[in-house]
């Protein structure tokens, strides 16, 4: 599992604060600025966190079931996710078992947030994942044809 995998390149890091991502997520997020945002407080990890395109229209109703409201995939300004850029002091270690089994998302960052040392970074800027062929469709296209958000080297 994800925690496992993490906890396999802790001999690796020498004790000093590190990156982490998925590797599924495609976004223009600003580095140096999650970092400098991590740097600035007294947090074990800093997770980027964005709000995601919706992908359907919604729909409010009354009491009776009588459709009031459409709206074109709105992006909820309450609804944030993990955007899977994260920077992590070394002690996030002591957070996960010693053990493949360990779930990342669950006991570790469930934790940390319940402890006061999870800190979120707001992305407002591109962000996608990778997970589907749709997906990964659409990042081509967007790629292609020369609209990439994410193609911040150039």
């Amino acid at each position: 599992q994800t925690g496992g995998r993490l906890l396999r390149a802790r001999d690796y890091l020498g004790g000093e604060d590190f990156m982490l991502t998925y590797g599924d997520g495609v976004s223009d997020v600003d580095v140096s600025k999650l970092v400098a945002h991590h740097q600035a407080h007294d947090a074990t990890l800093t997770m980027t966190v964005v709000q995601p395109e919706a992908r359907f229209g919604m729909i409010d109703s009354d009491q009776h079931g009588y459709i009031t409201e459409f709206r074109e995939k709105p992006v909820d300004d309450h609804s944030w996710i993990n955007g899977g850029f994260m920077v992590c002091r070394s002690d996030v270690f002591n957070y996960i078992k010693q053990d493949d089994a360990t779930i990342f998302e669950r006991g570790p960052l469930e934790s940390l947030a319940r402890d006061g040392k999870l800190l979120s970074y707001r992305h407002a800027g591109f962000w996608k994942c990778m997970d589907t062929l749709r997906d990964k469709i659409q990042l081509n296209q967007l790629w292609d044809q020369n609209q990439a958000p994410w193609r911040l080297w150039e």
